[in-house]
């Protein structure tokens, strides 16, 4: 039996999703039939719709209708616009729910002395300033070279390097989201052991992030008191050394699941990762969030439109107020640089069928499941709370990951429909392709195809599960397509707010 062309993905919805070509001619949900040519992934009215009336996807409006709609005609940036209406029909379904035997799992991880649970077993060079970052390169270069083969029990020495640190105020928002993000690196549980080096004369001072001490787990200096940069490198290389035989005793042991958190991550969308990938991670996320782990769903620009079916979820009414908080600051932010929110789509997003930035949240909301948010979190803040969060983040990859690694996250999960290449070291990175062609065309990166939900092979349900045992698996030491290839030393962007002075 052949797979349906086109997805319709509530009753209450006036368009269809294109899940293969669909020619003209050819008989869609309802019993219109298509008047031309629909590429996958791009919408197609199965009744007319007026101008100016809502188009209806998800059982939410996505914009309105710019000129009248016939049944059968394609619907996209020439006849959609956005809106700021919000509208849900019907009740949210219940979440995939969680077994006692989901809830008995552990996966083999490193556990800290101070409790933390480590999914790897790495060592970081932290640079303070972008003046640091050549010498921190050149120093975990050396260190793998020379440091690493004698001890098989490390991952490897991750540079952690950045343009910010210098020429910025010592106070305010900027320097905090800064602040926030290397000291949650320093404190990574995948970092067994962390150097941090910096120029001397920057804003962002070393002093920051507490003295050096005699221990091995983390150790501090300036190159200008070092001597230079090469005195610098030879320095780092003794202490490192010395971290290195305390980081390398490290043994994977049984830890329970629900010390498992997880950063949501979507990039590259196309219009079926909202109907694959981002329904079937959001069901891995619900047995997760069940089984008492932790999910971080992110990209605050990116759930704008969508952030009204996250609040109804809040568990306290302090949850919900902090969220419309975020997307109130949102608005004024985008607003003061003369920007609207529904310039988020890009054109990579709209040639997979994306139109209105209400249609691209309603698919990537769908990552956090249908679990209720149990909190709500700065950029770069620590994550303590159990279940689905959310964090502040920009909608652009690199940032937002950042900022949930920041946050503690141990691993990444990230859902495209274009082909992003992505790592996050020092936490894996887990790619689920929305379509089967891309998966195909980009095997050696992308570690799930939920394509096969489009061509009938899979419900979104079992390939949630699949998900969720690929995370424990990944948890335990699976090596990803991403760290296969050697992803993650350029991936780390902190977020820059403020003026550069």
């Amino acid at each position: 039996m052949s797979a349906p062309s086109s997805i319709l993905l509530s009753p209450e919805d006036n368009v269809a999703v294109a899940t293969f070509p669909i020619e003209a001619g050819q008989l869609l949900p309802g019993g219109a039939r298509a008047r031309v040519r629909i590429e996958p992934g791009h919408k197609v009215a199965v009744r007319a719709i007026g101008s100016g009336e809502p188009v209806i996807k998800y059982a939410q409006a996505i914009g309105r209708a710019t000129s009248d709609i016939g049944a059968g005609e394609h619907v996209h940036s020439h006849n959609l616009a956005f809106d700021q209406d919000r509208l849900a029909i019907g009740a949210a379904a219940a979440p995939e729910s969680a077994s006692a035997a989901d809830r008995a799992r552990t996966f083999l991880g490193y556990r800290r002395a101070d409790g933390r649970a480590a999914t790897r077993n790495y060592i970081g060079i932290i640079a303070s300033v972008n003046c640091s970052t050549t010498v921190c390169r050149a120093i975990a270069d050396e260190a793998n070279r020379r440091i690493l083969p004698r001890y098989e029990g490390i991952d490897g020495f991750v540079p952690i390097v950045h343009d910010q640190g210098c020429g910025m105020s010592s106070t305010g928002d900027g320097m905090k989201n800064l602040h926030r993000t290397l000291a949650g690196y320093a404190r990574h549980a995948n970092f067994g052991g962390v150097l941090m080096v910096g120029l001397g004369c920057e804003v962002n001072q070393l002093t920051l992030y507490g003295q050096s001490g005699s221990g091995a787990e983390k150790r501090h200096f300036n190159i200008q008191e070092a001597g230079g940069s090469r005195r610098s490198v030879e320095r780092a290389l003794g202490v490192l050394d010395e971290i290195a035989q305390e980081v390398a005793t490290a043994r994977r042991v049984p830890i329970p699941v629900s010390e498992i958190i997880v950063g949501l991550q979507c990039g590259g969308s196309d219009g079926l990762s909202g109907v694959t990938a981002n329904p079937a991670l959001g069901a891995a996320v619900d047995i997760l969030a069940g089984a008492g782990g932790t999910a971080i769903l992110s990209e605050t620009s990116e759930i704008y439109g969508a952030e009204h079916l996250l609040r109804s979820r809040a568990v306290n009414e302090d949850v919900a107020v902090k969220l419309d908080s975020l997307i109130s600051w949102w608005e004024n932010y985008v607003a003061l640089h003369g920007a609207s929110l529904d310039n988020n789509p890009s054109p990579g997003n709209k040639r997979g069928g994306l139109t209105t930035i209400l249609e691209k949240s309603l698919g990537a909301v769908a990552k956090g499941g249908r679990s209720p948010l149990t909190a709500v979190y700065n950029y770069a803040e620590r994550v303590t709370e159990h279940g689905l969060v959310f964090m502040d983040t920009p909608g652009y990859d690199p940032v937002s990951a950042t900022g949930q690694v920041a946050g503690g996250a141990n691993v990444i999960a990230f859902t495209t429909g274009r082909g992003s290449c992505f790592g996050c070291r020092p936490a894996p990175s887990i790619k689920l392709t929305s379509n089967t062609p891309l998966y195909r065309a980009m095997e050696e990166d992308m570690d799930i195809d939920c394509g096969v939900i489009a061509s009938g092979e899979a419900t979104i349900a079992g390939l949630g599960r699949e998900i969720f045992d690929l995370i424990i698996d990944t948890a335990s030491g699976r090596k990803t397509k991403s760290e296969l290839f050697g992803y993650g030393d350029n991936e780390f962007v902190p977020w820059h707010l403020g003026a550069t002075l």
